[in-house]
């Protein structure tokens, strides 16, 4: 018997297993976006919020809110809201944007970096007992595999209905 486990995938076998990774996504999404919604009494991060915070600190600078709804492809009217509660928990502060002004920056503030900081390092300490014995290399091919299936979808122009 010849073993092609390491050979690519033709499109017809390639499809269904795929969709066997968004069939397990999609659960894993909404039930961590739970875990993140029953930690907010806590912490005082929604999942819109935490989205926002993420964004910042990863762009490491100030954006716009448009800016923020291309990149996670959200609706700007949802995240001007997560904004709004944002900047009311002194999470995020606004500042004038000097290429556009009715565009304000947002700007993640310490206690918006600090809170983002903190609800990750949880996730992290919680992710570390996942178990399963994975590898390094296992993880990495997850990333690839995941981002190759981002890139593809964005690629897919959508007609509005």
């Amino acid at each position: 018997m010849v073993d092609n486990s390491d050979s690519p995938l033709p499109p017809t076998e390639l499809g269904p297993r795929l969709a066997e990774v968004y069939a397990v996504l999609g659960p894993l999404y909404r039930r961590v976006a739970r875990l993140v919604e029953q930690q907010s009494p806590s912490n005082g991060l929604s999942v819109g919020v935490r989205a926002v915070l993420e964004r910042l600190e990863i762009a490491g600078t100030a954006e716009t809110v448009p800016q923020i709804a291309r990149t996670l492809e959200l609706s700007r009217q949802f995240v001007q809201r997560m904004v709004n509660d944002a900047q009311a928990a002194g999470f995020v502060a606004l500042k004038p944007n000097p290429a556009h002004r009715r565009s304000s920056l947002v700007e993640l503030t310490e206690a918006g970096c600090t809170a983002i900081r903190a609800v990750q390092a949880e996730e992290h300490r919680t992710m570390g007992f996942v178990g399963g014995d994975l590898t390094d290399a296992e993880v990495a091919t997850t990333m690839r595999v995941l981002r190759h299936m981002l890139a593809a979808v964005n690629e897919i122009d959508v007609e509005p209905s």
